[in-house]
C-alpha cells in the first residue's frame, strides 16, 4: 500500500479564509448599516462576530499543538 503524501500547507491552512470571510462580512456590515436596518444588519454583525471566534478557535488549536496536547488537531 503506498504512501500517501500531505497536502501542502497553504491548502490546510484555515487562517486566510476565516480573514477572507471576516473581512466580506465587515464589508457588508458597513454598506447595510448605511442602506437598511434589521435583520440583515444584525445578520451581518453575526457574521462579523463568528469570524473572530473563529480566529480564536485556531489559535487555540495552534497553541494546544505548540503545547504537545495529545488530542490537539496537527496543523
Amino acid at each position: 500500500m503506498r504512501h500517501t503524501p500531505e497536502l501542502p500547507k497553504r491548502l490546510t491552512d484555515l487562517t486566510p479564509v476565516v480573514i477572507v470571510g471576516t473581512s466580506i462580512w465587515a464589508v457588508a456590515l458597513v454598506v447595510l448599516f448605511f442602506t437598511t436596518s434589521g435583520l440583515w444588519v444584525q445578520t451581518a454583525l453575526s457574521g462579523f462576530v463568528l469570524g473572530f471566534v473563529g480566529l480564536a478557535i485556531i489559535g487555540w488549536q495552534r497553541a494546544a499543538a505548540r503545547r504537545g496536547s495529545k488530542s490537539a488537531q496537527r496543523l
